[in-house]
């Protein structure tokens, strides 16, 4: 297979403190990722960059034949404003955006795919309803269906299921092997191992840097994660990485 992504000694984090440093590597066109590793590891901060949202420190981020426009992020529930007023039948159409854009009309196909995507969901009848009246599993399925619109090439996805009942969690893993399926490139960021290797044949183990990155069966070995313990419980005893020179670039 042919990269998708390719990493070139990445280096990301913000002001002084790199929160991932020195990746290299490449997610294959296609191919269906875990990013895995303890808290503080750089996890979330990786898609994050991939997706534009955090300029590179140092390195590059290659996207190769594509855009940002072919990427799709879905972020932690927690940055999300749940009591902004909007409805789940606009939040939806904010998904043709990347192909409508500010000024684009929304025609009769782009609302038969909306619905669509809210039936794949389980989400039929909600569209009048207000974003902050949902409940939290509610709302990760009416951003799969945000993803599902926008039909990108890459989707990225950060813990997206944290908090949500184990009915919903199957069926939005049916969602993500359907996009897996359709060919799709798929980066997840995970902390339950057991979904992991059931789930996703290639992983990421990071802290910070990558300490394992191939076939999740040779990634999520015991010596690997009693490496990214000892390092993460390093991390707050010494002086933040490159802390004694500044760098070229600080994002806004």
């Amino acid at each position: 297979m042919s990269a998708a992504i390719r990493l070139d000694n990445l280096t990301l984090g913000y002001e002084r403190h790199p929160a991932v440093h020195h990746l290299s590597g490449s997610f294959e066109r296609g191919s269906l990722t875990a990013v895995v590793g303890p808290n503080g590891a750089g996890k979330s901060t990786l898609l994050k960059g991939i997706k534009g949202l955090l300029p590179p420190l140092e390195g590059r981020i290659h996207l190769e034949g594509m855009s940002q426009d072919d990427l799709s992020f879905l972020p932690q529930q927690t940055e999300l404003e749940a009591d902004f007023p909007i409805s789940v039948w606009d939040v939806i159409l904010m998904g043709h955006w990347r192909r409508t854009r500010a000024w684009g009309t929304m025609g009769h196909r782009h609302r038969q795919q909306a619905k669509a995507a809210l039936e794949a969901v389980g989400l039929e009848g909600f569209a009048r309803r207000l974003v902050s009246s949902l409940s939290g599993g509610q709302r990760q399925r009416l951003l799969f269906a945000r993803v599902l619109v926008e039909n990108a090439a890459v989707i990225l996805l950060d813990e997206p299921f944290t908090a949500v009942d184990e009915q919903t969690v199957a069926e939005l893993l049916a969602i993500v092997r359907g996009w897996h399926e359709q060919g799709c490139t798929v980066i997840a960021v995970l902390h339950d191992v057991e979904q992991v290797r059931q789930h996703f044949p290639t992983t990421l183990l990071l802290a910070r840097s990558a300490l394992a990155w191939g076939a999740t069966d040779t990634v999520l070995l015991p010596e690997h994660w009693a490496r990214a313990r000892a390092m993460s419980e390093a991390w707050d005893d010494r002086a933040p990485f490159c802390s004694q020179r500044p760098h070229r670039q600080s994002p806004p």
